[in-house]
């Protein structure tokens, strides 16, 4: 009997164990709230009635650069560059093999370094001098390339130049005018048949009315939709108030989050695996009814009257 509980209680459990895998860890992290990076047009006029049309564009980047930093120091000027340009060279003649590659070295900085001498005196407290130690340069490597798989055979390449820090990486398409033109044509047609629509429920032709169109477009980079969360559990633990518990360290971890499609009337490739630019447009009509318009309708002020008791008829004054 109790290995028939034992079962039983595993298989209602079962389906909660496989929902919390498959949403992923990051809702171990409580309260997760995304931003919001969805489009909203204003209109001239708050009063107007507004039919809108939004889009949304998935564009696969074809051209990436990444940014590699590294710190170099030396006991003097000469020997500083030198030693950063064993590291550099190395890495630009690796990466120039590649086709459809480009480098450029950018120069951060070059500054003394200072380290402290004591100066030590009979009748007073220590004193603690600056004093040059040496120099530091910092630069950062610009490699870009179009092949996104070239990104693991670069990391290898800058580490065996002990360059281990990357920046970011940038993305940008050649395609991204067109991407526009391709949101401008899809939500053109959506507009003109929810105008229709709205002709054909409401019988009203909406020449007495007026009109005016405003478009908006905003374009999302990946670098800009990354997030952080911890996946961590922590267990409860009884009669802690004289202990002494040592906490781990937890690790952050980063994730792609791109916009959630849940407000678009349309979006274009709206499957994405890897991360792509997003291109968000809204188009939007505002529409006022004429004053003078033979459609408007004069609502006249109600007016109130009584008898008296003589049978006389008067206006009553109601505010």
């Amino acid at each position: 009997m109790k290995n028939q509980l034992t079962s039983t209680l595993l298989f209602l459990l079962a389906p909660i164990f496989l929902i919390a895998q498959a949403s992923g860890n990051i809702n171990y992290h409580q309260q997760t709230q995304l931003p919001d990076k969805h489009i909203n047009t204003p209109l001239s006029s708050p009063k107007d009635f507004a039919i809108s049309v939004k889009g949304l564009y998935n564009l696969q980047a074809d051209n990436y650069v990444a940014i590699f930093n590294l710190l170099q120091v030396g006991s003097n000027s000469t020997e500083v560059n030198r030693l950063i340009d064993e590291r550099i060279k190395p890495v630009e003649a690796a990466v120039n093999k590649h086709p459809n590659t480009t480098f450029f070295i950018d120069m951060i900085s070059f500054v003394p370094v200072y380290e402290y001498e004591v100066e030590k005196k009979v009748f007073s407290k220590k004193t603690y001098n600056e004093v040059p130690k040496g120099f530091a340069v910092q630069k950062n490597l610009h490699i870009g390339y179009n092949d996104p798989d070239f990104l693991n055979t670069l990391i290898a390449i800058c580490a065996d130049a002990e360059i281990y820090d990357l920046i970011r990486v940038d993305y940008s398409s050649d395609s991204l005018s067109q991407a526009k033109e391709t949101l401008r044509s899809e939500a053109d047609k959506l507009l003109e048949a929810k105008l229709q629509r709205y002709k054909t429920l409401t019988s009203n032709s909406l020449n007495d009315f007026d009109k005016h169109l405003v478009e908006s477009v905003k374009i999302l980079y990946p670098i800009e939709q990354y997030q952080s969360y911890q996946a961590s559990s922590n267990a409860a633990l009884p009669n802690t108030k004289s202990a002494n518990i040592q906490q781990a360290q937890k690790m952050s971890s980063l994730y792609y989050q791109p916009i959630i499609p849940k407000e678009f009337d349309f979006v274009v490739n709206a499957t994405i695996v890897e991360p792509v630019i997003q291109v968000v447009y809204e188009v939007k009509i505002g529409i006022k009814q004429q004053a003078n318009s033979p459609t408007t309708t004069t609502i006249k002020e109600k007016q109130y009257f009584f008898i008296t008791p003589t049978g006389d008829i008067k206006p009553l004054p109601i505010k």
